[in-house]
C-alpha cells in the first residue's frame, strides 16, 4: 500500500527553505482528554447531589471497572500513585526487601515502595517492547527479593510467558503498573488482569482519564482488605472483619477518590473502547508509512493487543545520516510536533543517586542502598534511540500522510540537510 498517494511528493526540505509538509491544525487532531455533554452531566449530578466526598458513584466506578476486568475486587484511589503505594503494603513488603523495577517508566511506579523501606532493583528493558529484560531480572534475583513491577510502557504489553514464569519459580509478587495499558491485552487476557495486584493511573492525559485518580484491582480478597486498610477511611468500618479496628486512623493515608472524578471516570472508561479504535486505527496507519520508510514503530507480536498512551518511534538515526537532535529539528521545520521521550531513566535521579533522600526511609540502622554506580546500558541505548510524535486521537488521514511527507522530504536529503546543519555549527 502507497501510503503517500494523496501527499505532495518530495520536495526541498523546509529546513533548507522549501515549504513545511505539515500545514493542517494539529490542535484538534491531538487534544486529549475530550470532555463532553456526557462528562458535564455526570459532573452536574455530583453538585445536585452535594455528597461531594463520600458519593455512592465512588463505588459504581468500583463496579466498572470489577466488570471491565472481570476481576472480583477493585478500589479507587485519589491517584494511581496512592494506589500503587497501597498495592506495595498490600503484598506486605518490609523494609529491606527487594523489588525488581524498570528504570524507563513514570517515578510512581516505584518510588512509592521506598516509603515503604523496600529497595528498587534496577533491571534492564529489552528492546523489542521495552518491558522488563527476564533475563537481567534473574541475574538480580536475591533472597530478599520480594517482587516485581511490570510496567507496560507507552501501551505495549511486556513479556508476560517469561515474566510470570520467573515469578513462579521464584515465588515472587507481581504488581501491575498497567496505567499506560488500558485496553490491551497479552494472548487474550486484558492488562490488568496478569499480576497478583494491578494498577490503573486515571490522570488526565490517561486512555479513561478522571483529571486524577487511580484503580486497584486483584483476585485476593486479604490484598483488598489490607489496601482498605492502608488509606479508605470510609470502608474500613465496613469490613466484617478484625481489620475493622484500624477505621479510627487508618494507617495514616488517606486515598479516597473524589466523587467529581469518579464520575468523569466512569464516562470516559465507557468510551475508552471507542477512542481506543479510533487512536489505534490512525497510528496503525501512521506505523505502515513509516516503517516502510525504515522508522521502527514498536508493532506488537500476533498474540498482543496494543494500545498506544504515547507514540514512540526508533529511527535508524546512523543510517539516516542524521543525529537524533538534527532529525527532530528537520522533522519540527516540517511542522511535525517531534521531540525526546518524556520520562528521564529513574536510575540516573538525583533521588537515587545522591543518595540523601533515599536516607530519609531508611529503618534506624538500615543500609542505604548505593544507586551512584548503577549502570543500564541496554535501558540507556534503548532510550537514546528513540523519539517521540503525537499519539493523534482524532487525526485525519490527510494529516498522517502530510508526517509521511515529511519524514520521506527529511530522509530523502539528510546528506544535504546534515551538511546544512554542520556549515551553520
Amino acid at each position: 500500500m502507497n501510503h503517500l498517494t494523496n501527499a505532495p511528493t518530495a520536495e526541498q526540505p523546509a529546513i533548507l527553505g522549501g515549504n513545511p509538509a505539515v500545514t493542517l491544525d494539529q490542535e484538534a487532531a491531538n487534544r486529549w482528554p475530550v470532555l463532553t455533554t456526557d462528562d458535564e452531566r455526570a459532573v452536574i449530578q455530583i453538585l445536585r447531589d452535594g455528597d461531594i466526598s463520600t458519593h455512592p458513584v465512588i463505588r459504581q466506578l468500583e463496579q466498572d471497572y470489577r466488570e471491565f476486568s472481570g476481576l472480583p475486587y477493585a478500589l479507587a484511589h485519589c491517584n494511581g500513585t496512592s494506589a500503587l503505594m497501597a498495592a506495595f503494603w498490600a503484598i506486605g513488603l518490609q523494609p529491606g526487601d527487594e523489588v525488581l523495577v524498570p528504570s524507563a517508566t513514570f517515578w510512581a511506579s516505584v518510588l512509592p515502595l521506598v516509603w515503604l523501606g523496600a529497595v528498587p532493583v534496577f533491571c534492564e528493558s529489552e528492546p523489542e517492547r521495552l518491558g522488563l529484560d527476564p533475563v537481567d531480572m534473574e541475574k538480580r534475583i536475591t533472597t530478599r527479593t520480594k517482587a516485581i513491577v511490570v510496567v507496560h510502557l507507552w501501551g505495549m504489553p511486556s513479556k508476560m510467558t517469561e515474566i510470570k514464569a520467573l515469578a513462579q519459580k521464584h515465588h515472587l509478587k507481581i504488581i501491575e503498573d498497567a496505567s499506560h495499558a488500558q485496553g490491551a491485552s497479552w494472548r487474550g487476557q486484558a492488562c490488568g488482569t496478569l499480576g497478583d495486584i494491578a494498577v490503573f493511573s486515571l490522570q488526565g492525559g490517561k486512555l479513561a482519564p478522571a483529571g486524577e485518580g487511580g484503580i486497584l484491582l486483584c483476585k485476593d480478597r486479604d490484598y483488598w482488605e489490607r489496601a482498605v486498610c492502608f488509606g479508605d477511611i470510609t470502608r474500613i468500618i465496613e469490613l466484617e472483619t478484625p481489620a475493622r479496628r484500624f477505621a479510627a486512623t487508618s494507617f495514616g493515608i488517606k486515598t479516597r477518590i473524589a466523587p467529581v472524578s469518579a464520575a468523569i471516570a466512569r464516562t470516559q472508561l465507557a468510551r475508552l473502547a471507542e477512542n481506543n479504535q479510533l487512536r489505534n486505527s490512525n497510528l496503525q496507519y501512521l506505523s505502515a508509512g513509516l516503517e516502510a520508510l525504515g522508522i521502527h514503530t514498536f508493532l506488537p507480536p500476533s498474540h498482543v493487543e496494543r494500545v498506544y498512551f504515547e507514540y514512540l518511534v526508533r529511527p535508524d538515526f546512523a543510517s539516516i545520516g542524521l543525529s537524533k537532535q538534527s532529525f527532530i529539528k528537520a522533522l519540527q521545520a516540517e511542522g511535525c510536533l517531534a521531540a525526546l521521550p518524556r520520562y528521564p531513566l529513574l536510575h540516573q535521579q538525583p533521588f537515587f543517586t545522591e543518595g540523601a533522600f533515599m536516607a530519609v526511609t531508611r529503618p534506624q540502622g538500615g543500609q542505604t542502598p548505593d544507586y551512584s554506580s548503577v549502570s543500564l546500558p541496554v535501558t540507556e541505548a534503548a532510550n537514546d534511540s528513540m523519539m517521540k510524535l503525537p499519539s493523534f486521537p482524532w487525526a485525519s488521514r490527510e494529516l498522517l500522510d502530510q508526517y509521511l511527507t515529511a519524514f520521506e522530504k527529511v530522509i530523502r536529503h539528510a546528506d544535504k540537510i546534515a551538511q546544512h546543519l554542520d556549515e551553520k555549527r
